[in-house]
């Protein structure tokens, strides 16, 4: 069965794939912030979904590539990971 994505897994990829250190509490307590706040940018959000893609051997689309702060990228990472099942 597969899982959802939080926010701390999304901080972990944002350290492995972008090399950024963000607290996943943070992201938690901000999470309509965009992920520029967070220093993220669009190459980065990229190397994410591909790792995504690749760990749950699910495509996760351009909705995702195009999501502008962690909430919009869990709910549609996640979404894209419930209709799969």
């Amino acid at each position: 069965m597969i899982g959802t994505v939080t926010f701390d897994e999304l901080a972990e990829l944002m350290n492995a794939r972008a090399g950024l250190s963000v607290d996943p509490q943070e992201m938690k307590s901000r999470p309509d912030a965009t992920f520029a706040d967070f220093e993220l940018d669009s190459l980065g959000l990229l190397g994410i979904v591909a790792e995504l893609e690749k760990r749950y051997g699910q495509p996760m689309g351009a909705d995702a590539e195009g999501c502008k702060t962690p909430r919009a990228f869990l709910d549609t990472v996640n979404g894209t990971l419930a209709a799969a099942v």
